[in-house]
């Protein structure tokens, strides 16, 4: 991958089982972004400066979809929910030890 290379986020690079193209799971991967040129290649909202962590402490906050979709016009409901399924999805990832074996 080149630098400044635009990614897009993928259900198959965040998790080890496959799943199909129906799965929920891949709900977010037409939504969540990753530009290392963007928000300091943090994950956002379709291309935007808007973050997936900027969505989920207005949440945490207490505000509202509602309220988010009305400060943020460029913002759709799926989007919301793309943020929060990407966040979940992040959240059961694990790093395993690698062992080599001689």
């Amino acid at each position: 991958m080149r630098s400044g290379q635009t990614i897009r986020v993928t259900a198959r690079s965040l998790t080890a089982r496959r799943v199909g193209e129906n799965d929920p799971v891949n709900a977010y991967s037409d939504r969540i972004t990753v530009d290392s040129r963007r928000m300091g290649g943090r994950p956002c909202i379709r291309h935007t400066r808007l973050t997936v962590a900027m969505v989920l402490e207005y949440l945490a906050a207490g505000r509202t979809h509602s309220e988010l979709l009305a400060d943020y016009p460029y913002l759709e409901a799926e989007d919301i929910s793309a943020a929060l399924e990407f966040a979940a999805a992040r959240m059961s990832e694990r790093e395993l030890p690698a062992s080599l074996s001689a």
